[in-house]
């Protein structure tokens, strides 16, 4: 005879996914964040702290094209978010979303800010007679789009950071329901 499988719930499963506190510190990369790291409020998974990690991740994931793993560490640290899902909430911009994230951001900078329409490509002559360096050509293009985009991606981190928040917090607060109603039929 087998023995009987304990059926395990939802959080014990995601515990097992996360990294744990003590491979964290010893990374490299968020490693000198230090101390801090020690705080367990960083490392417990209720609903707020996540739902806090992963408002920031989302926000700094939209907001910052480079390096936002580590703003994201250092600001959820100092909130107190679970630093594990504000890290991986980063990842909302990742090489396959990260152009149709900057093109509707564009889209919705240029919707509110009243110019909407994208510059024309120049030809290969018009850019050789415009610049002679490629950097000066690259800068002029990013000042035609920066302002729209600037405008965009923040509007895209605030509202992206709410949903998350009230996302995470209304989905926690379903799968608590389900589970009390599962444990309410079972005895």
């Amino acid at each position: 005879m087998q023995p009987r499988r304990v059926k395990q719930g939802w959080r014990t499963r995601l515990r097992r996914m996360m990294p744990t506190a003590e491979a964290v510190r010893k990374n490299k990369w968020v490693g000198w964040i230090g101390p801090a790291l020690h705080h367990p409020r960083l490392w417990h998974l209720n609903r707020r702290g996540v739902a806090l990690g992963m408002a920031i991740g989302v926000f700094f994931g939209f907001l910052i094209p480079v390096a936002q793993i580590p703003v994201a560490a250092v600001v959820a640290v100092w909130l107190r978010g679970n630093l594990v899902a504000a890290v991986g909430s980063t990842l909302i911009t990742n090489p396959f979303t990260f152009a149709p994230i900057y093109l509707l951001a564009y889209r919705l900078g240029s919707a509110i800010i009243g110019q909407g329409k994208v510059p024309a490509e120049a030809t290969l002559e018009q850019v050789a007679e415009q610049a002679s360096s490629i950097m000066v050509t690259w800068s002029d293009k990013f000042l035609a789009v920066g302002t729209q985009l600037v405008v965009g991606l923040s509007l895209m981190a605030v509202v992206g950071a709410f949903v998350a928040y009230f996302g995470v917090m209304g989905i926690w607060r379903l799968f608590v329901v389900a589970e009390w109603r599962r444990r309410h039929r079972h005895t």
